[in-house]
């Protein structure tokens, strides 16, 4: 009984830690920003390419990111 009452209060903290690096993994820095700046005018929308040059970075992440923060509306 004893470990049930252990295991669901471990449970909250690890809860809590995920949502803090998902948090976090949607912040990009300045850097990173600058990067895919650069990476953009070079290459264009090759995601993959521009996420290979910033580590812990998916592609989906950089090109939901472009788009939120520099998608055209025509």
């Amino acid at each position: 009984m004893a470990d049930s009452e252990f295991s669901s209060s471990n449970d909250t903290t690890v809860d809590s830690q995920e949502d803090t690096s998902v948090e976090s993994k949607h912040e990009f820095s300045e850097d990173e920003e600058t990067l895919i700046i650069r990476m953009f005018n070079l290459v264009g929308e090759r995601w993959a390419l521009i996420a290979g040059r910033i580590p812990g970075r998916t592609a989906e992440e950089i090109e939901k990111y472009w788009n939120s923060r520099y998608s055209t509306s025509e």
